[in-house]
């Protein structure tokens, strides 16, 4: 019997982590995805749509740590 090969995952692209699919969030702005760690911590947009607005809400940068 072969074995199954499967890749489940995907690139975060806020962080670059690679997670599974199922456990993340889409981008606000583009729809790409965002790891579920990622989310936990604030971040609703990816590196590149957090470029072009403005830093306030959805930062790619997670708030500090305390």
């Amino acid at each position: 019997m072969t074995e199954l090969k499967e890749h489940d995952a995907m690139t975060c692209r806020a962080c670059g982590r690679e997670e599974r699919a199922s456990e993340g969030y889409p981008c606000q702005g583009c729809q790409t995805f965002i790891c579920l760690m990622c989310s936990f911590r604030g971040v609703v947009r990816c590196q590149k749509c957090a470029a072009t607005h403005p830093q306030g809400d959805g930062s790619t940068t997670p708030p500090p740590a305390q």
